[in-house]
């Protein structure tokens, strides 16, 4: 038994003082420190920095470690020039992207107290160092492809990465997972096949949507940038589906949508209503030129998530909070930087499904704690000055487990 003390603890009902929490792989108990000392005379203390704040565990939905190798090789500014850019770069990025790159990125994360991240795999090349890195993993296992013509061979690629993701789950802190690449890049009847996989299994369930205006084009009206795109590399000139056929597609299983800064106000209304989220990027969807996603506006949860490096120029969830703050500037800062800190803990979890983003007793024993450079004056600007002070936290715990 361990017992964590800090100035202030993030709790569901805000920030309280004058409490710890008492824990071995889960959270056991919380009460003040003499109290638990007397319930548990035999655990060990840990006593944290002054000034310290002491968070559930951050949580990162959505990350491509295939591509942590590029740094300045992709073009950024638009949106079609990146793709291209990825097409014509991609066997080099993804070939530099050996392991050691990979958990150096995931040993980037953890220091910014990321304890939990969903892994978004187009081909499995990082399951070898999700499995060994000291975070637990959701394991997104996804599924592209338009071309009929090919969809019963790359679904089943796709399903032999689902059972072996499957195979980790006992043996390590991975939940396999699903994930759609997109509407334009995958065949209605493969994406259906999908959804019920994730749905027969209970696995959790991501899908890239509406990022781009040249995407919304291309799936309204067959036009824009994607079509030449779609005729020089695919040789086809008519969307596979459209929005509504792919928004439909998910209406019996709660899923994780990513980006949507493009879906207009009756499709994210609809998307509410069938109890899907939304993974919002702000640093890619600002370098990508693809918009803002009016997250004041939204009737959805939602995460902030960092997606890859290859969108983003680092996996540190304190630089996307800090340009979240920045790109939402009609917001209120102090009431906003709440949000977000929910945003990647609490609710976080509860999309994913996972017992963790809370501090609460039964929860998993995953903490992040953040030592502020003085005490804060006010209880109700924790959470920015948090964000604003921090780019690394000062102790990482896992199931109990200390990791920084």
């Amino acid at each position: 038994m361990k017992i964590i003390s800090s100035d202030f603890i993030y709790s569901p009902d805000g920030f309280i003082e004058n409490q710890a929490i008492a824990f071995t792989e889960t959270i056991q108990a919380i009460d003040t420190l003499e109290a638990l000392k007397e319930i548990y005379p035999d655990a060990q203390i840990i006593q944290t920095e002054a000034n310290s704040v002491l968070y559930p565990g951050f949580i990162n939905t959505h990350v491509h470690l295939e591509f942590s190798a590029n740094k300045t090789t992709l073009k950024y500014g638009s949106f079609m020039p990146w793709l291209d850019s990825v097409i014509e770069h991609r066997e080099e990025l993804v070939g530099n992207c050996d392991n050691k790159v990979m958990m150096a990125e995931c040993e980037a994360m953890l220091r910014s107290g990321i304890t939990t991240f969903g892994a978004i795999s187009s081909f499995g090349n990082e399951l070898e160092v999700c499995e060994v890195t000291p975070q637990r993993v959701v394991f997104f296992n996804e599924l592209i492809g338009s071309n009929a013509q090919y969809a019963d061979m790359l679904y089943g690629d796709f399903m032999e990465r689902v059972k072996v993701s499957m195979s980790c789950e006992k043996k390590s802190r991975i939940t396999p997972a699903v994930a759609i690449h997109s509407p334009y890049s995958v065949h209605p009847i493969i994406l259906q096949r999908a959804v019920n996989v994730a749905k027969e299994h209970q696995l959790p369930l991501s899908a890239h949507f509406l990022e781009s205006q040249a995407e919304r084009q291309w799936l309204e009206h067959g036009e824009g940038e994607l079509k030449g795109f779609f005729k020089k590399f695919f040789n086809t000139s008519v969307p596979v589906t459209n929005i509504q056929e792919f928004m439909y597609a998910f209406d019996t299983y709660p899923t994780h949508f990513t980006h949507c800064v493009q879906a207009n106000k009756v499709e994210l209304d609809y998307l509410a209503q069938r109890g899907h989220s939304i993974a919002h990027c702000p640093r890619s969807n600002r370098y990508l030129g693809c918009g803002r996603l009016a997250i004041e506006e939204l009737s959805l949860p939602y995460s902030v998530a960092t997606d890859g490096l290859s969108s983003n120029d680092s996996l540190n969830i304190f630089d996307e909070l800090r340009a979240a703050l920045m790109l939402h500037h009609q917001a209120p800062i102090d009431k906003l930087a709440s949000r977000l800190m929910q945003s990647i803990t609490s609710d976080a979890a509860d999309i994913l499904g996972l017992s963790c983003g809370k501090i609460e007793v039964g929860k998993l024993a995953d903490f992040a704690v953040v030592t502020l450079p003085e005490a804060p004056r006010r209880k109700e600007e924790i959470a920015l000055w948090t964000i604003l002070h921090t780019k690394e936290v000062s102790e990482v715990y896992i199931e109990g487990q200390k990791y920084t």
